[in-house]
């Protein structure tokens, strides 16, 4: 079976590697310590985008009002003084060249994603909270993912404030929000839910799990690396077979060359064509 090769393969690596593979709403086909914690790099930022949807459907929030971009954040540990991001540390500048003027939310929770914007992210944390993503995960049916605080909060992570996920959470948001596009669901309403993916799907950086797949194939995903980490997560939509939603996380090094590096990517891409491979295999839906 594949997924015992899988298994095999993996079990003989360093690090942590944990999986989720399976048909949006059916039961996972093949999982690997599904519920083991993670560093959530840059993967947190699809609950920040949950959340500010959910604050826009609510009336909290207008996601089209300019903002004023900012590089000054209040910490998440209580009396710490503000913080800043990088700009080198970032992978966008059309967002730092908006600094000291003004850009409307729904453009940074954009950046946020397609290109992983560090101050973005900030920037959208500042108007819709963390008690706001904390219900956002909440309401995906996650168990153990948190959003402590915001990216670059030294302050806060020294004082053991982080932001953590699983491959089971991710596969639940990611799933939720492929679900609720074609019906009422949870997490918020079909437009919204379908805003949420359209953005997932213009994902700029592509070298781990897309890279596995055929040319052509899409995938609503986001991604996110530093040094020891490296995630994938997305759902995929091939011409032939249902949706399917596959997570792959990675802590301390499996790929035995730096997680950020190429051969991360390359492990992350392996999983991805081999599930892929198998996608007509996938276990189906239970019959209503």
């Amino acid at each position: 079976m594949i997924w015992d090769e899988l298994d095999a393969r993996l079990d003989a690596l360093p690090g942590t590697v944990s999986a989720y593979a399976g048909r949006v709403d059916a039961p996972a086909s093949w999982t690997r310590h599904p519920d083991a914690t993670h560093y959530a790099a840059s993967t947190m930022k699809v609950a920040v985008l949950l959340a500010l949807h959910r604050a826009a459907e609510a009336g909290t929030l207008d996601l089209d009002a300019p903002v004023d971009v900012r590089n000054e954040f209040d910490s998440a540990l209580p009396d710490a003084p503000r913080f800043a991001c990088a700009r080198h540390y970032d992978n966008d500048e059309a967002v730092w060249e908006r600094e000291g003027g003004h850009a409307p939310l729904r453009w940074l929770a954009e950046r946020m994603i397609v290109r992983s914007s560090n101050l973005a992210t900030n920037l959208c944390l500042r108007h819709v909270g963390l008690p706001a993503v904390a219900d956002a995960w909440a309401a995906a049916g996650a168990r153990h993912s948190v959003t402590g605080r915001g990216i670059e909060d030294f302050a806060a992570r020294e004082a053991g404030i982080t932001n953590l996920v699983t491959a089971a959470d991710l596969a639940a948001l990611l799933g939720g929000l492929t679900a609720g596009a074609t019906r009422p669901g949870p997490l918020a309403s079909p437009a919204g839910c379908a805003a949420m993916l359209d953005v997932l799907f213009a994902q700029e950086f592509r070298e781990d799990l897309a890279a596995g797949l055929p040319d052509g194939v899409r995938i609503a995903h986001k991604n996110g690396w530093v040094r020891g980490v490296r995630h994938g997560a997305g759902v995929v939509h091939p011409a032939d077979a249902p949706p399917y939603v596959l997570v792959v996380c990675t802590t301390g090094d499996p790929a035995g060359g730096g997680a950020a590096d190429g051969d991360a990517c390359r492990l992350l891409a392996d999983i991805s064509a081999r599930v892929w491979a198998a996608r007509h295999d996938l276990r189906p839906a239970a019959a209503a």
